[in-house]
């Protein structure tokens, strides 16, 4: 039986096999998600958004990406794509990247000057 892993804010779907990581399920669905470690666990790059409603149907942390995310993290539903085992249908969240985030709202606040610059 196979799960579907849905992406965001891709809105990208794909089905995988029961236990499958969801970095895997990523490169599948033709969603990006950074990786310097080759999926061990050893760079943070490739942490995702996981609900607290979606944690069942996931596989829980073992001992390495507890260690490596610490309990604050956790707690906010982050997880290693890496290593997280997929177990049934599931809806991951990419976070935005930190650089692209900061450009972004850079952008967004010199356009705001402008918007506001054209009602004085």
């Amino acid at each position: 039986m196979d799960f579907e892993v849905l992406f965001k804010p891709d809105l990208k779907k794909t089905k995988v096999r029961p236990y499958t990581n969801v970095l895997d399920a990523s490169r599948r669905a033709g969603v990006r998600i950074p990786t310097r470690c080759g999926g061990k666990a050893g760079c943070l790059m490739c942490k995702v958004i996981i609900t607290t409603e979606e944690q069942r149907h996931c596989l829980p942390p073992e001992a390495k990406e507890i260690r490596k995310l610490g309990g604050l993290l956790l707690e906010q539903g982050y997880r290693l794509s890496c290593q997280t085992r997929v177990t049934g249908n599931l809806t991951v969240s990419i976070p935005e990247d930190p650089l692209k985030a900061a450009i972004r709202k850079q952008l967004e606040a010199a356009r705001n000057k402008t918007d506001h610059d054209d009602f004085i």
